[in-house]
């Protein structure tokens, strides 16, 4: 039996890049049911078309893509949001995941890994690069949440108290950047053990995503600067 093909929208200002996009995932088996030229039409093309996952452009007219980001998931939960963008800043991948995005791809990506990147996000994981894990934990580090930080509401921080050691390891390691496949080859755990440990740190934690996990790894202090390689001790 055929899997179903991920349902997306693309939005960016440029008509040259959502056609080139469109073509890309049409040709990997990916259904493009919309386009918009900024974010007012992605929030639009959103409630009327229900897509699994947006290709979210971060600087459009009328309103960007952080914005439209976040009105998205506050109506639609459900929906995944890829950010893609010329400028590889770090400001951005904070904002982005702050506003519940899901992945961040800056927009020379290749075909296969862009097609790769929605398939995905569409499963409910992130796509969040150890580089780019290791930036935002440095960024934390000095202070800086991105440029709005101090006209946003504080973050939640969540009572990490309801996890066990080993989901504490398992939190820590994901916020580090590590696939659940590299997880467990840290923790000589099998595959499907990760996975387990990982749906339940979601719902103790209420979290939507791993991109939400990281996050929090990251606000309530789980990971610092300095430790992203090293192997976190259980329960610390």
């Amino acid at each position: 039996m055929t899997e179903p093909q991920p349902r997306v929208v693309i939005a960016d200002d440029q008509a040259l890049v959502r056609t080139g996009f469109r073509m890309i995932l049409t040709s990997g088996g990916i259904h493009v049911v919309g386009e918009a030229a900024d974010g007012v039409e992605a929030v639009a093309a959103v409630r009327e078309l229900r897509p699994d996952v947006v290709l979210m452009d971060i600087r459009m007219p009328s309103m960007d893509g952080l914005e439209a980001t976040h009105r998205i998931l506050e109506q639609f939960p459900d929906c995944r949001v890829l950010m893609l963008t010329t400028f590889d800043l770090d400001r951005y991948v904070y904002d982005a995941l702050a506003a519940g995005a899901s992945g961040f791809l800056l927009k020379d990506v290749t075909p296969e890994h862009l097609v790769a990147a929605v398939r995905l996000v569409d499963t409910g994981d992130a796509l969040l690069a150890p580089s780019i894990t290791r930036r935002l934990v440095e960024r934390f580090a000095a202070g800086d949440h991105g440029p709005d930080h101090a006209s946003r509401p504080p973050a939640v921080h969540r009572d990490l108290t309801a996890l066990t050691p080993r989901e504490r390891e398992v939190l820590t390691f994901m916020g580090r950047g590590r696939s659940n496949a590299e997880i467990a080859e840290d923790l000589t755990l099998s595959e499907a053990t990760v996975k387990t440990h990982v749906a339940r740190i979601f719902a103790k934690l209420a979290l939507r995503d791993r991109a939400q996990a990281v996050v929090l790894a990251y606000e309530t202090g789980l990971v610092s600067p300095g430790d992203t390689t090293e192997t976190p001790s259980p329960g610390t």
